[in-house]
């Protein structure tokens, strides 16, 4: 594909000719299919993860107690299974919308913001739901062993939107950047750790020090890293954390063992994030699975 050209459901090439379909969330060729999203724990107990290789992007994002937790976003080719599936926050709607009306798996929240949920255009899909699509593992305490079917998840939404533009930009590597073999990035009481493998051609994932390591995929790896630095302020319900996903920022992209400089921006809900370098052009990422870590500013 060349370079700076949206991944869509039919990439256009140079000569104005079509390509294979991509995943506008990888650059990927695989048909796009509906987006479902899923709250995904990331407390020691619930590691290793399953299904976390598989998704197309994954968001950290900082809760109570300057811990972490992970959404994961699946499109076109599911896992068979993921999880643990752990609550949801309020941020996550502001986050969600960037992807329309996704279905988005949860096992609950507190009670003032079930509401916000239901007013909102994504598609629920929790316990009570669709009980078929979740089980507890027997070889997990509760609350880390609740595990979803994703393709189950997405019968119990029908009306959830399929994969399309979100702002990022696949092709070739820009020019400059500096050389970086590892990166780390930390909350308050959490860390992720991304180190280059040119053997796998993809950035090794870390957590608080460890390999993020999927019961099926071993260690999980990432195209892209995305360091966005937003502004991590108290919501409206106290003790809770709210991360802002519309605005501005800076950010850091790693791709290719190197670091670029870059600026985010989201004008609204609506609208997806766009990254742009040094130049103000839009920024590619390299063709595969991105990571988003929403940083402290």
């Amino acid at each position: 594909m060349a370079a700076g050209l949206v991944a869509t459901s039919c990439a256009v090439t140079d000569d104005g000719g079509e390509d294979e379909a991509r995943s506008p969330f990888t650059g990927e060729a695989v048909e796009p299919g509906p987006v479902l999203a899923v709250k995904l724990d990331n407390a020691p107990d619930a590691r290793p993860h399953t299904g976390l290789a598989s998704a197309d992007i994954v968001y950290a994002t900082q809760v109570e107690g300057g811990l972490s937790r992970l959404t994961a976003i699946y499109s076109g080719d599911l896992p068979a299974e993921t999880g643990p599936v752990r609550s949801a926050r309020e941020s996550d709607l502001q986050l969600l919308r960037t992807f329309d009306d996704p279905a988005f798996a949860f096992s609950g929240a507190r009670s003032a913001v079930l509401p916000l949920i239901t007013q909102s255009p994504v598609e629920a899909v929790t316990p009570e739901s669709a009980p078929g699509a979740f089980f507890r593992a027997e070889d997990r305490s509760a609350p880390h062993n609740l595990f979803l079917r994703p393709s189950e998840a997405l019968d119990d939404a029908p009306g959830a939107s399929d994969a399309s533009d979100v702002g990022f930009r696949f092709g070739e590597a820009p020019e400059g950047g500096r050389e970086t073999n590892e990166e780390t990035v930390r909350f308050p009481s959490a860390s992720f750790g991304f180190a280059w493998s040119a053997e796998d051609g993809a950035w090794r994932v870390s957590m608080d020090g460890s390999p993020a390591d999927d019961t099926a995929a071993g260690q999980v790896t990432a195209a892209t890293v995305v360091v966005q630095y937003v502004d991590v302020h108290d919501s409206q319900f106290p003790g809770t954390p709210f991360t802002e996903t519309v605005g501005s920022g800076d950010a850091t992209v790693l791709r290719d063992g190197r670091a670029h400089d870059a600026r985010w921006t989201r004008n609204s809900t609506a609208d997806g994030t766009r990254f742009t370098g040094d130049d103000g052009e839009r920024l590619n990422f390299a063709t595969g699975p991105v990571w988003v870590v929403l940083a402290p500013a």
